[in-house]
């Protein structure tokens, strides 16, 4: 059986911002060890047109999911992510180990 590109068919938006946070988690997160959860405490801020995450500068178009209520419903319906009810969002063992396919398409290292 073939392995099914994007399974929960997440629309490109929810993609784009689970990418990215599956970036700032493996650079900035919170691991739980025993869950397989990570924990974003800080969300990035957009600064101009462009964001920081980690070592990558990212477009503020491809990083406005963040600042979408929306984004983090459906990833969170999807058990991808949850709400800790604190201004960060932890991602489930499912949403760290989801394959978005976009890892490596917008992230650029920074310049400054």
């Amino acid at each position: 059986m073939a392995f099914k590109k994007n399974p929960l068919k997440l629309n490109k938006l929810q993609l784009r911002t689970l990418a990215l946070a599956q970036v700032l988690a493996n650079d900035h997160g919170e691991a739980d060890e025993t869950s397989g959860e990570i924990t974003l405490v800080d969300m990035p801020l957009v600064h101009g047109d462009h964001v920081h995450i980690g070592a990558f500068t990212v477009s503020a178009r491809d990083a406005s999911g963040f600042a979408n209520p929306a984004v983090w419903t459906a990833l969170t319906r999807k058990g991808l992510v949850r709400d800790t009810g604190l201004p960060g969002v932890t991602l489930t063992a499912t949403g760290v180990a989801y394959d978005t396919g976009l890892s490596d398409r917008f992230v650029v290292p920074s310049d400054h």
